[in-house]
């Protein structure tokens, strides 16, 4: 069989079938005592101290040379090791294509976006040829003994590689990594202490798929759990809730920005009343629901003070390959306008 023919398989997609049950009640918000347990128990990462610079350095460049206002985009899944020298670790299910194409379409509308996302997850204007079906080789062809792009990509990567290299030539995209639950808890709090200067020209985009449980560091094993050592051949892990830091965020960590969560669910009867109910837990401005299933054709945006707004594509604008994205920036930026506004009276 040619490869062009070959069919592309998608495995990564949970089946709809095996969905958990979603109907239990929410985990508590973090307190002030959680916060403190939490840092006071968990190691930051050795590297937090460059990120700090880099972050000083982006967020006084755009807040007295552009004017530029600042996204924190949050992208991509954490994982919660098993082992301190870790070899086994469970993961959350995200590529990160939101993550990474919101913060296109941020750049594209003026913003500098500090871009925090899953290592080797989808990145912005890479994503279009990293974690392909097809290979990165497959745009390229050989001319005259030298290797080029194929011409029938050269247009639209052409278009691309423009929008890349303007957000590198005005430094207006900063990438900043994370692996682990806890290196993105550690950073996003690092971040939002960053922004503090930045006010209500700051918004918060979480799109991360942050892991709900964890083990705590002093319970993790030092080095790889030997299969000797379970019992009857089975594997009995123990797992603590992950504080709900969102609360602390609105609270405490930024300062007047407004900021925006997610809520992705399976059944349809409960993504309204889950998204109103994380409002009303964290006193955040925006959640942005979806559901798995249809997660890239619609979404709906659920506040306090409008009603609820809901963002849809057809099948042919699905098919001619517009991302959801393109329309949910600029309603967010619109909402962001507000938000300024109202932070000035």
């Amino acid at each position: 069989m040619s490869p062009i023919s070959q069919k592309n398989f998608h495995t990564a997609n949970p089946e709809e079938a095996t969905a958990i049950d979603r109907s239990i009640p929410e985990f508590a918000a973090a307190q002030v005592s959680d916060e403190d347990d939490y840092f006071a128990n968990h190691k930051p990462p050795s590297y937090l101290p460059e990120i700090k610079q880099e972050l000083e350095e982006f967020v006084s460049y755009h807040k007295e040379t552009t004017g530029k206002r600042i996204a924190l985009v949050t992208s991509g899944g954490t994982t919660v090791p098993l082992e301190n020298n870790t070899v086994r670790f469970i993961d959350n299910f995200s590529a990160g294509t939101r993550g990474a194409t919101s913060a296109e379409y941020f750049l594209e509308n003026g913003y500098a976006v500090i871009f925090l996302h899953r290592e080797f997850s989808l990145l912005p204007y890479s994503r279009h040829y990293s974690h392909s079906t097809n290979c990165f080789l497959d745009y390229m062809t050989e001319s005259n003994g030298k290797i080029e792009i194929d011409p029938k990509f050269s247009d639209a990567m052409l278009q691309v590689y423009r929008k890349y290299k303007q957000a590198q030539d005005s430094s207006s995209l900063l990438l900043i990594p994370y692996t682990t639950v806890n290196q993105y808890l550690y950073t996003l709090k690092l971040i939002s202490e960053e922004l503090k200067v930045y006010g209500s020209k700051a918004v918060f985009y979480l799109a991360a798929a942050v892991s709900d449980f964890f083990i705590p560091e002093s319970r993790m094993p030092q080095h790889k759990i030997q299969s000797s050592a379970t019992q009857n051949g089975e594997l009995s892990i123990h797992l603590a809730q992950v504080p709900k830091f969102l609360s602390r965020l609105v609270d405490n960590w930024s300062s007047g920005a407004m900021i925006i969560s997610f809520k992705l669910e399976t059944d349809n009867n409960l993504l309204l009343k889950k998204a109103r109910s994380a409002l009303e837990r964290y006193h955040h401005q925006l959640v942005i629901g979806n559901l798995l299933q249809t997660r890239k054709k619609e979404v709906v945006f659920v506040s306090s003070d409008k009603e609820d707004h809901w963002i849809r594509l057809t099948d042919e604008e699905l098919k001619n390959g517009k991302m959801i994205e393109s329309e949910m920036i600029p309603a967010v930026i619109k909402l962001h306008d507000e938000w300024i506004k109202k932070a000035k009276i």
